[in-house]
């Protein structure tokens, strides 16, 4: 009986543990979800800067794996190049090890539970005043002293190594057998994070267990080493489904981790001996927090000069597959618990430029329907079977991304990002409009050809100008989707949105006109439908334009 409660004492604490430091993570997150965005910029500098901005986003959400997921969102989304990703996420992997320090440093040097209850009040009143606003810095506060309350908790835990003499027979047992010890204990580290779900969590664990004397240096050492590679699957499991860039950025990331890996275990006794030699008479903890800055420093300076290739090897491992953009059924590249683990303003970034990749098909289907048009002869099937299927996706993307904003807008407690869903949810509304006139002007186009109806030269002559401007039009306020629309962008808007309806009454008049004249009617007639149609999109790409502003 007091086996059992002992196991879940151990259970419980290591539960409060975990939990305490998900909501730290999702309380930072949400307070510096603006901030962490301009940070994100700085990615598209170089593999240097890359690598210092994935350091600093994972040491301010305190999670490499939330790091690595949402640069793997962001490579699915072409926010960012494949190189660009591999830098960020070697500089993950270095901030991911500031939590070990601070375990170390503040959990096993004095009694880190007296700071944890006002934490977890001061926190709670935050929390539940309103009027303060300060709800993700109590949450963070909370998160912080529940995660050491945990720890305190599992400390006590644990129990006295002496009581147990068996089982350090056994561990030792399971040490002795040189380099494939080393290799279970690697693997032992790689399942427990797997298991816990972060690489924090687990690397805690094993400070706890050094700490109280259950394993050695050397073990706990190599459990880090396996606890490197763990936090790889979380990525590639994020990495399914998404596009062919997204996977090889999570290849990249297994690569680069499972390559450290080996060359550390060739040279594994000699770094030992020199944490040792550097650390002196500190606390095991302590040693194993170096180890694993060390560890993860040198890795990323040996690596950082093979990023390109480590790029092309994933390549490679992840080969080009036909595009699956209108083939394939739409799914929005973000992992569906990303809602729900504080990551809303993060992902609202990735969510805008899946907007802009509609905008993209869109303008494709203007052009292609205008083509149709002016010339009927050259509408195929296959054409017109390329018209629906786009037609058809973005219904699907306005559909997902609709969801997607809602349900993310739903989980933030920021106005600016709620502002921001608001504005997406119109764009991709009206997009989806300009998507259905478009293939409505595809039909009529399909209609000249099957039932050879005259077009008169004249019209597609006068129409020309017309449909140039809509697209013209559309092109402008799609490049503001991703910037900013000024005053004088949307002045300019409304002049280009008031001149296509003059120019439609110019061309009603027109078409009118040749009807009298003895034209065909049913030619005209479908003139007179398509005026409209490139009108309409006309008055959708303006509310556009105001949504963005």
């Amino acid at each position: 009986m007091n086996t059992l409660y002992g196991i879940l004492k151990i259970a419980g604490s290591l539960g409060l543990l975990v939990y305490g430091m998900r909501i730290l993570s999702e309380g930072v997150q949400r307070a510096a979800g603006d901030r962490l965005q301009a940070i994100l910029n700085l990615l598209t500098t170089n593999r240097f800067a890359a690598v210092a901005t994935g350091f600093a986003v994972t040491v301010l959400i305190q999670s490499s794996s939330a790091t690595t997921v949402m640069i793997v969102s962001f490579v699915n989304a072409s926010l960012l190049t494949l190189t660009q990703a591999v830098g960020a996420i070697m500089g993950a992997n270095i901030g991911t090890t500031v939590t070990g320090w601070i375990i170390a440093i503040l959990g096993f040097s004095f009694d880190i539970t007296s700071l944890a209850l006002p934490a977890v009040g001061a926190g709670a009143f935050l929390v539940f005043n309103r009027r303060l606003r300060r709800t993700d810095m109590g949450e963070a506060l909370v998160g912080f002293g529940l995660l050491f309350l945990g720890l305190g908790f599992l400390k006590e835990a644990v129990p006295d190594v002496r009581a147990y003499p068996h089982v350090l027979e056994r561990i030792a047992a399971l040490s002795d057998h040189g380099a494939l010890s080393i290799l279970l204990f690697v693997l032992i580290g790689a399942g427990l994070t797997i298991l816990v779900q972060s690489s924090s969590a687990a690397v805690t664990i094993t400070l706890t267990m050094a700490y109280a004397g259950w394993i050695s240096f050397p073990i706990a050492a190599a459990i880090i080493l396996g606890e490197n590679i763990g936090t790889t699957v979380t990525a590639n499991l994020a990495a399914l489904g998404g596009s062919v860039n997204g996977r090889r950025a999570a290849r990249a990331h297994l690569l680069f981790n499972v390559a450290g890996v080996v060359w550390m275990l060739l040279v594994f006794p000699r770094v030992l001996q020199g944490i040792d030699h550097i650390a002196g008479n500190a606390l095991l903890p302590t040693k194993l927090a170096l180890f694993h800055t060390a560890f993860n420093v040198m890795n990323t300076v040996l690596f950082v000069g093979f990023v390109p290739f480590l790029a092309r090897f994933a390549t490679r491992l992840v080969p080009d597959e036909t595009d699956p953009s209108i083939t394939e059924p739409y799914r929005v590249p973000i992992p569906a618990e990303a809602y729900t683990e504080g990551r809303a303003e993060l992902y609202m970034l990735e969510l805008r430029h899946e907007v802009v990749r509609m905008a993209g098909i869109v303008e494709t289907m203007i052009a292609d329907s205008w083509g149709f048009f002016r010339k009927p002869e050259d509408v195929t099937a296959s054409g017109m079977a390329s018209m629906a299927a786009r037609e058809d996706y973005t219904d699907q993307m306005q559909e997902q991304i609709t969801r997607a904003v809602a349900t993310s807008s739903f989980h933030s407690q920021r106005e600016s990002t709620t502002s921001v869903a608001v504005a997406l949810l119109r764009v991709v509304d009206e997009l989806e409009s300009i998507a259905d006139s478009s293939y409505n002007i595809a039909l009529a186009a399909d209609r000249c050809a099957r039932k050879s109806i005259t077009l008169e030269k004249e019209a597609i002559r006068e129409l020309s100008p017309y449909a140039e401007l809509v697209l013209n039009f559309t092109g402008f306020v799609d490049k503001l989707l991703l910037g900013t629309c000024t005053d004088e962008d949307l002045r300019r808007a409304r002049e280009l949105e008031e001149r296509i309806n003059a120019m439609r009454n110019k061309l009603k008049k027109s078409s009118r006109q040749r009807i009298k004249d003895g034209a065909d009617i049913r030619g005209e007639l479908l003139v007179l439908d398509v005026i409209s149609h490139l009108e309409h999109m006309g008055d959708y790409t303006l509310n556009i334009a105001e949504a963005i502003r």
